[in-house]
């Protein structure tokens, strides 16, 4: 798909009301969305997805370990948007955004993924305290995977 194609989509999505544009063009297609809070999230599969391949992609996360703390009243998942590799700070040099404990609130960054040689900032969308982190600098995220458990301050 032509690249100024996609930039008139996302200048479309941003212009109107709209909080989602799916579009196909033979096998190629493009899912541009974005959350209610006005935060912009754009993503671009390389080929179209089925159903069965997004069942297939949930079932690995009911065998993690991580499944049963998640399941928790009052605490809330933040998962990875797209696969790449976790980053707690924006370099080496500096401290993690977050650590166990701390509180944030609805729009603060959590942590870094690096996708394709992009860093990608992933926000949390409630107030609350971190009480777990599933991951270190480094290590690969899939998809959908817990990244932190955050206890929501919100009633």
């Amino acid at each position: 798909m032509d690249i100024r194609k996609v930039k008139k989509l996302i200048e479309l999505l941003e212009e109107s009301e709209l909080t989602e544009i799916e579009i196909s063009e033979g096998e190629e297609s493009i899912r541009l969305s974005r959350s209610s809070t006005g935060t912009h999230v754009y993503s671009v599969p390389t080929q179209t997805m089925t159903d069965t391949r997004l069942s297939a992609v949930a079932e690995p996360l009911l065998d993690n370990p991580a499944a049963s703390e998640i399941s928790s009243v009052g605490k809330v998942p933040v998962v990875s948007p797209m696969v790449g590799t976790y980053y707690a700070s924006p370099n080496p040099e500096t401290p993690p955004y977050v650590e166990l404990g701390t509180e944030v609130n609805a729009g603060d960054t959590l942590c870094v993924i690096e996708a394709m040689k992009i860093f990608n900032q992933v926000d949390t969308e409630i107030t609350g305290i971190v009480r777990k982190i599933f991951k270190h600098s480094g290590d690969p995220v899939e998809f959908g995977e817990p990244l932190f458990l955050i206890e929501s301050l919100s009633p």
